[in-house]
């Protein structure tokens, strides 16, 4: 019969708990007392279950993810990032959609993630300051991807210096009627990303000198048919754009259906620029922002993991790198 925890408190001389802390390189344990934890594991043969350990420190080893929704790519990628990571040290991962203002308003009333999780990381949701103090409850490891708070560590990438980029790549093709799709509606959770990827396509047009026009600047979630649904406004208007930058690769590529369906020519009548890096983009041959999702879930489940064994985190934003991906959507003005 093999060991118990148990087993090897009794022979160590101290509680369950401090076991399961020490076995697990937990901080509060004395140097001295981790190794006679460890030397009376090793004497018994004691092989840690983690279920088992999870118990008796009273720890559910599960991190929850808030995120808004489950269904388009960027979440998708980042939940399988994040749970590649977190199941390496035996975490299993919680996701909490938020998809209205009516579900983020109870999830922040009724804490449903208390005594469920050890850890939350919160993606790209309109939280404010008063949000994540709200959120947390004891000393729960948060970490926000995307949305910045004072307070929290965050992973996420510079929105403003990639939509530039990709706004400055058609203007340098010539392109002066450039379109946006996926600006956030009046209707809508305010959400900074969108914002923050308009704020780069403006600064790049003002840089070049283009008067921005509102009726060019289209809302869109991202799903292939409301990009189709977005640029078949766009063609719809009197002088519609020789371009357009999509703030996703399905909006892109929804855009791209419509285009051809419409008998044009993508680029020699319309260039599209997406954002992300798909792995549809590729196949499509999309002009796009590359973006490493899975790294970048990555980054945030170690940031948890590290609060949860109290090493100390900067509060502030990792910005993860970015870089845009030229392939044949793209093509100079027409005229």
């Amino acid at each position: 019969m093999s060991a118990s925890i148990e087993d090897v408190a009794k022979r160590a001389g101290v509680s369950v708990a401090t076991v399961s802390r020490a076995l697990r390189d937990l901080p509060n344990v004395a140097p001295a007392t981790r190794e006679r934890v460890r030397r009376a594991a090793r004497e018994l043969n004691y092989v840690a279950h983690p279920h088992a350990a999870r118990l008796a420190a009273r720890q559910s080893a599960t991190v929850g993810i808030v995120v808004p929704t489950l269904g388009p790519w960027y979440y998708a990628q980042f939940l399988m990032g994040a749970e590649r990571t977190l199941a390496q040290q035996h975490y299993d991962i919680l996701p909490f959609p938020l998809p209205t203002v009516e579900a983020i308003d109870r999830f922040l009333r009724v804490k449903p993630y208390r005594k469920r999780v050890d850890a939350l990381i919160v993606v790209d949701l309109p939280f404010d300051a008063r949000d994540f103090d709200e959120l947390r409850t004891g000393d729960l490891p948060i970490v926000s991807v995307g949305t910045y708070s004072p307070g929290s560590p965050a992973v996420g990438i510079d929105n403003v210096a990639a939509a530039a980029t990709a706004t400055r790549h058609l203007v340098n093709l010539g392109h002066r009627s450039i379109g946006l799709i996926g600006v956030t509606s009046d209707e809508g959770m305010q959400f900074t990303t969108p914002t923050e990827r308009r704020e780069g396509y403006l600064a790049a047009l003002a840089q070049a000198g283009i008067d921005p026009r509102p009726e060019l600047q289209v809302p869109g979630e991202s799903t292939y048919r409301s990009g189709a649904e977005a640029m078949a406004t766009l063609l719809s208007i009197g002088a519609p754009p020789t371009a357009v930058f999509a703030m996703s690769d399905e909006l892109a590529i929804g855009a791209m259906k419509t285009i051809r369906d419409t008998g044009r020519r993508i680029p020699e009548d319309v260039s599209v620029v997406g954002f992300d890096d798909n792995e549809v983009a590729e196949f499509v041959g999309l002009t796009t922002v590359r973006q490493d999702v899975s790294t970048q879930a990555s980054l945030a489940a170690e940031m948890a993991l590290a609060g949860l064994r109290g090493v100390p985190i900067p509060n502030e934003k990792l910005n993860h790198p970015t870089n845009l991906v030229v392939r044949r959507t793209t093509g100079p003005a027409p005229y």
